[in-house]
């Protein structure tokens, strides 16, 4: 079993920045990746940003975020952190991490464990 805890949400007027981080804790994967998803009212789950916990932190990205938002980790802390810069008010969503066996992967279907979500507000 894996836990996630998501933190670093919170309110902010287009154009912030804010750190989310997933601290990871339970059963360590010889090998895995961690991804984040959002979830806007009304909207299905999407893919946002991967990285490959090792094979030299492989990253993957939404086209919507390419270029705003950086994924990385701190193995040593086992967590994960999404930087978002220049925020839209398009960005609002619940935000998720979650966990998957092998290498990254934009489908939610695939990933095990999830976080209980934090939440993303931008005001216009």
């Amino acid at each position: 079993q894996v836990q996630l805890v998501e933190s670093g949400g919170g309110l902010v007027q287009a154009g912030a920045s804010l750190r989310l981080s997933c601290a990871a804790s339970g059963r360590a994967f010889s090998t895995y990746a961690m991804g984040w998803f959002r979830q806007a009212p009304g909207q299905e789950r999407e893919f946002v940003a991967a990285i490959n916990w090792n094979s030299g932190g492989v990253t993957r990205y939404a086209d919507s975020v390419k270029g705003r938002f950086t994924i990385s980790r701190d193995n040593a802390k086992n967590t994960v952190y999404l930087q978002m810069n220049s925020l839209e008010p398009e960005d609002t969503a619940v935000y998720y991490c979650a966990v998957k066996y092998a290498s990254v992967s934009v489908l939610s279907t695939e990933y095990i464990y999830w976080g209980q979500g934090t939440q993303v507000t931008v005001s216009s």
